[in-house]
């Protein structure tokens, strides 16, 4: 059963008509592939402790009947576990189907660390299909768009001031230097320290000259008037964006800040998938959207995020993620239309232990596509820790309702 896509071709079985009409995966989209999901193996790089559910660098390795297997990353234990009972025994090539299965079949609606584990297995399953039908993932997503995609750094490395490390991070090649606040350790007074705030961005935008770009992130420490004040401030030095102003938990108070302030603002860093974001982006209430991977619930509802941002000329400008996600926004940001930025750490990506030296591409600041099937990542599984594996469905009888066409609907 293991066809390679040349055979299916070379036999015609998708017939020229199809071909022609709908492009070469059209008709079998409406078939059974005939390969079954039998196994998720769960891994955990010992070296990467964050606590943080929704930004672990979990590895999940999605395995089929039929050899092919897939990697993707994020989850914790008990998510990965819930989710991937689900996929067992299932067609790996239906992605949105299973996206909708996994999403809606435990009938409440899915928490941000549910959609952190649902992305790394959506990643995975990309990655099979690509691999199956031996390209790149972007091009089972339209095709590039773009010959690379711009990066801006947070934390580049220290050049013994602002100003110079600023200066440094331009010329390396990076779009834009990405600093944070000022505070007095672990105290952070809005109002006391607004002033030295404003001196510290003055520096940056010095450093990165008069084509240069910069930005920076409040963090959501400010309260309402303090960031209104500060964002005002800000309005001379020209900043790229501001990001998560305010606190996150209630979005539609931008609306309060939309008004008051004349500065780019980004927004998105602490969401899920798309029903976080779509007030904000439909009301233009954001210019730009941080949401990132695997956090939304993978490559499935990227693209429909990056969908509804260009709708509204909304750029997106993803939170920096693990090394696998990395590799994964580089075919949505390089398939999607409207301005895209990648946010990298330090000066570039780092070297993992456990994926291909060049598991990313990148070079003078900037993440170029490479041509390699899937997602382009190879996996050494010997520099990690397996913590689970996942081979039998869930036990638990699950309603699960289809509408009359077959599609999936709540229960």
């Amino acid at each position: 059963m293991n066809y390679p896509r040349r055979h299916f071709f070379k036999q015609g079985l998708f017939g020229a008509g199809a071909l022609m009409a709908a492009g070469p995966f059209a008709a079998y989209a409406n078939t059974k592939s005939g390969i079954k999901i039998t196994k998720i193996r769960h891994y955990r790089d010992p070296h990467y402790s964050k606590p943080t559910l929704a930004q672990s660098r979990d590895i999940v390795v999605v395995e089929t009947d039929a050899g092919l297997t897939g990697i993707g990353e994020g989850g914790s234990l008990d998510m990965i576990q819930n989710c991937a009972e689900m996929l067992i025994g299932q067609d790996p090539f239906r992605i949105e189907h299973l996206w909708q299965r996994v999403y809606r079949q435990y009938f409440y609606p899915s928490g941000r660390e549910r959609l952190h584990a649902m992305g790394g297995l959506d990643m995975a399953l990309w990655d099979i299909k690509a691999k199956y039908f031996e390209t790149p993932i972007y091009e089972l997503l339209g095709g590039l768009t773009r010959d690379h995609i711009p990066c801006y750094s947070t934390g580049f490395p220290d050049q013994g001031s602002v100003k110079e490390t600023a200066r440094a991070c331009i010329e390396a090649g990076f779009y834009a230097y990405r600093v944070g606040t000022v505070s007095d350790g672990p105290i952070f007074d809005a109002h006391k320290f607004l002033d030295e705030n404003l001196r510290f961005y003055e520096e940056v935008r010095e450093g990165v000259g008069e084509k240069g770009q910069w930005a920076t992130d409040f963090h959501t420490r400010f309260d309402t008037a303090e960031a209104v004040t500060m964002a005002r401030m800000l309005e001379p030095l020209k900043p790229l964006f501001v990001e998560d102003l305010i606190r996150s938990e209630n979005p539609g108070v931008y609306r309060a800040l939309r008004d008051r302030i004349n500065v780019p603002i980004a927004v998105g860093e602490h969401f899920g998938d798309r029903w976080d974001l779509n007030e904000l982006v439909e009301e233009n209430l954001i210019d730009h959207a941080r949401v990132t991977l695997p956090n939304v619930g993978g490559i499935t509802e990227m693209k429909k995020i990056a969908a509804i941002c260009e709708t509204h000329y909304v750029g997106i400008i993803p939170h920096f993620t693990g090394p696998i996600s990395t590799a994964a926004l580089v075919h949505v940001l390089g398939s999607s239309s409207g301005f895209v930025m990648a946010e990298l750490t330090r000066d570039g990506p780092a070297e993992i232990p456990y994926l291909n030296e060049d598991y990313v591409n990148f070079k003078n600041g900037k993440l170029h596509p490479n041509d390699r099937p899937g997602l382009g990542v190879e996996f050494r599984p010997d520099s990690v820790e397996l913590v689970n594996v996942i081979d039998q469905p869930s036990s638990y009888d699950h309603p699960e309702f289809r509408r009359g066409d077959g599609s999936i609907t709540n229960w």
